[in-house]
């Protein structure tokens, strides 16, 4: 077989595109047919203003404007509509990017962002580049930005997913539901008993699993606020991400709690072993946080997620029975109670998690494109406008 070179490219606009790369990078490199496999972040290869735009805005946004990106994510999911703008602004700001690509001139690239999917397909498209482009979707559903005009392959997590590309007219056999790619640590079983011991927790009472996000954006210590009012013995671990000031707020609210047990957590990355060893997730839906959860068979609380993509994600949990969702802080106490409250309802949602999970999502991805001997695929722009059409609601 011969030996290839492989290119991950995501982006650092929150941390799911990163982790769902990281996840790849894992599982190509155990790959004996790989001969070398790169994975980077985009945004190095451009400048400044263009890396705060993807990055610092974004984040930034979801602090102060969810509602803003909500129905930005509405106005631009329509095939094609915002297409010839963004990437000719994306082309203009990553010179380097291409530069770097063509010299390393990889046989199999797989992105875990749109942006630089779309740069690639523009290579791919007008023959400067000889590749096969795959794109990894790393939400449950797929928004238009996703669309490239040449490509090998989409890799998409749920059935409805597929059959949603399938009536938009993208061919059947270039899509292939995968699931979204965790890292494979989450594959391997985790004692949970000893992790109650290394934690200092009782295995037989309930544990609260609370997550601000890797970039903490959460409200994690107004909802603490909530939880520490819960009648039920429940144990507490919380997960502040990368938000310094959050952890020391959420370690100084907790000093004085001794009838309450609490564990702080900053950014980790030992998510496997709290996920595994928790009756219950807090959190937001992020495409990545949800598949780890969904690997781990734990039930999840969905507080606030972000309109557009969580908003969606949280729509399928629901709908499958994962999830509940609390709308009011102050509700909080009573939602987990009434769960917590009913342990075969429980015992069911932890069942149909690991029925919709796709834990393989990573050997799935190389497995397919390591065997897959399709060529890549242009979309004329007669397919294209029948695409936008058929995507238009009356």
């Amino acid at each position: 077989m011969n030996k290839k070179r492989v290119l991950i490219m995501s982006v650092s606009a929150g941390m799911g595109h990163i982790k769902a790369a990281a996840a790849l990078e894992k599982t190509f490199a155990a790959d004996e047919s790989v001969v070398e496999v790169i994975n980077n972040d985009a945004l190095q290869y451009t400048n400044k203003l263009f890396r705060d735009f993807y990055s610092t805005f974004y984040t930034s946004l979801v602090k102060s404007a969810p509602n803003f990106l909500g129905w930005w994510y509405k106005t631009s999911d329509e095939p094609w509509r915002t297409d010839a703008m963004r990437q000719m602004i994306d082309r203009l700001n990553t010179k380097p990017l291409v530069r770097f690509i063509r010299t390393f001139d990889p046989h199999i690239i797989v992105c875990t962002h749109f942006m630089p999917a779309g740069i690639i397909s523009h290579l791919i498209a007008t023959e400067k580049l000889q590749a096969h482009l795959s794109i990894v979707v790393t939400d449950f559903d797929f928004h238009a930005m996703w669309l490239s005009r040449a490509f090998h392959r989409y890799f998409v997590a749920i059935d409805e997913t597929k059959a949603y590309l399938q009536m938009l007219g993208m061919p059947t056999d270039r899509i292939t539901v995968s699931g979204i790619p965790i890292d494979p640590v989450f594959s391997e079983p985790v004692n949970r008993a000893r992790e109650c011991a290394l934690l200092g927790l009782d295995p037989t009472k309930p544990i609260l699993l609370l997550s601000a996000g890797a970039l903490g954006v959460s409200p994690t210590d107004f909802i603490l606020e909530q939880l520490l009012l819960l009648s039920h013995r429940a144990q507490i671990l919380v997960v502040c991400g990368r938000d310094e000031e959050l952890r020391q707020r959420v370690e100084q609210r907790v000093r004085n709690q001794h009838n309450r047990e609490v564990r702080v957590f900053g950014y980790t990355d030992e998510m496997h072993r709290w996920m595994k060893t928790a009756d219950l997730f807090i959190g937001k839906p992020g495409g990545l946080t949800t598949a780890e959860a969904l690997a781990s068979g734990l039930p999840m609380c969905v507080f606030n997620p972000i309109p557009g993509q969580e908003e969606r994600n949280c729509d399928h949990l629901l709908e499958e029975g994962i999830a509940v969702k609390c709308n009011d802080i102050i509700t909080l106490p009573f939602k987990i109670s009434k769960l917590l409250d009913d342990p075969d309802r429980m015992a069911e949602m932890k069942l149909r998690a690991l029925r919709f999970a796709k834990p393989d999502a990573a050997q799935t991805v190389v497995r397919t494109l390591i065997e897959d001997r399709l060529q890549p695929l242009s979309l004329s722009r007669k397919q294209r406008l029948a695409m936008a059409e058929t995507a238009q609601i009356p």
